[in-house]
């Protein structure tokens, strides 16, 4: 009986004295960032060496948390390609000196579960550098664009998903990944679903987090996509409890389910919103939340297992809306309100030196009047935008707080 005793006693002991390096420490999601949007990455611009350094982080993170590579070198599928245009601005993208062949890196790794099919879970984490093509940044030095919310926060809920589903929801397979050239035009996720790793006919459906660092008080969360399978928009809305759901249909839009929605796959975007940060050297770190992003991660989680047994989920197509969007020969010089529900645009920065500000134009402002035209959302905003040439004036009428204040307005 005593030796029994000591046996059992000696197990223990053994079990509570492991080695600690077979113990994974977990990660935070606020660590990640901080890692991802430090200046020591310089902006992880496609092809950079901070670009390379933070692939060299999201690997071993896939590493230390034991799901394996799934690249074509390793955790790493690299592309190359010459730069054209830039999604987010439609102009052209130069490269200085000499040739313009970028390579870039995809980071890509896998879950295994022995499943019929496979969810695909992305990010892209290439940024600006110091203000490539596309930063909205005006001032006369080059300074580092660290991207924390555009998009190592996107990043980080990924590494985070990665973790809780190491141990759950075993009805399909996980291939995370972490795209690069995205904000050169989708590149690095374009690439993939060219050059794939898995075969694509048993993915399931893939959830791209793009911008998810900027949680408002009013918790107001987009979800693109939704009408990509017919299921998607009951689940989404059936595992809400904390957030504003503002639903677009469309599997088209400025981010990397894009490339897979072309692939005829069902697909959800999570995304915060734009803000006044939005592509300066201003988005870092200690402008995100952080709470906010923990409990994005843990509803993209609560979908994922309510979709746990229900097989593969059958493709639907959408309308594109962007094809919708009227031509500009001007602008406000305003970053709207994409996530505002209310009648009107509201203004959530105002950019220096532009018609809006020179009109006294105020963050907060909600835009309800354009020349002779009614503003009730962002749809007949642009409409009436797109009708003015530079040089026209006109009048702008906004809600500021109970009042409404006309303002003269020069384009």
């Amino acid at each position: 009986m005593k030796n029994l005793i000591f046996l059992l006693f000696l197990t223990v002991l053994m079990g509570c004295t492991s080695d600690p390096k077979d113990q994974v420490k977990s990660v935070t999601i606020k660590e990640d960032v901080t890692f991802l949007a430090d200046d020591k990455l310089e902006g992880r611009q496609t092809g950079s060496d901070g670009e390379k350094k933070a692939a060299d982080y999201i690997a071993k993170r896939f590493e230390e948390l034991g799901i394996g590579a799934k690249g074509t070198n390793g955790y790493f599928q690299t592309f190359s390609f010459k730069p054209k245009t830039d999604p987010h601005q439609e102009v052209n993208y130069t490269v200085k000196d000499g040739d313009s062949t970028i390579t870039g890196t995809n980071v890509v790794a896998f879950l295994d579960n022995q499943a019929e099919n496979t969810i695909i879970i992305g990010a892209h984490f290439d940024h600006l550098g110091y203000g490539a093509e596309g930063s909205l940044f005006r001032g006369e030095n080059n300074e580092i664009h660290n991207g924390a919310d555009d998009n190592a926060s996107g990043v980080a809920v990924m590494l985070n998903l990665a973790e809780k589903l190491k141990s759950a929801n075993t009805g399909n397979n996980y291939l995370f990944m972490a795209f690069s050239g995205e904000e050169m035009g989708l590149l690095g996720s374009n690439y993939f679903t060219k050059n794939p790793t898995i075969d694509l006919s048993k993915a399931n459906y893939m959830i791209n987090m793009d911008m998810v660092g900027r949680l408002k008080q009013d918790s107001t969360l987009a979800v693109y996509g939704v009408g990509t399978s017919p299921i998607l928009k009951q689940v989404v809305n059936a595992n809400n409890s904390k957030f504003k759901i503002i639903e677009n249909e469309s599997g088209v839009g400025p981010s990397d389910h894009t490339s897979f929605y072309n692939s005829e796959m069902p697909v959800l975007h999570f995304f915060t919103g734009q803000h006044e940060d939005y592509h300066k050297p201003s988005d870092d770190t200690e402008k995100l939340n952080f709470e906010g992003m923990n409990t994005i991660s843990a509803y993209i989680f609560d979908i994922i297992s309510d979709l746990d047994d229900n097989g593969k989920l059958p493709f639907r197509k959408t309308k594109n809306e962007s094809e919708d969007v009227p031509r500009f020969k001007v602008g406000l010089g305003v970053i709207p309100d994409y996530l505002f529900d209310g009648k009107g645009m509201r203004i959530d920065g105002v950019s220096e030196d532009k018609p809006a500000q020179k009109a006294g134009l105020q963050k907060g402002d909600i835009v309800i009047k354009l020349g002779d035209s009614l503003v009730t959302d962002m749809m007949s905003y642009m409409r009436a935008l797109s009708v003015f040439d530079s040089g026209d004036k006109t009048k702008v009428t906004v809600k500021r707080g109970d009042s409404e204040v006309e303002a003269d307005l020069e384009f």
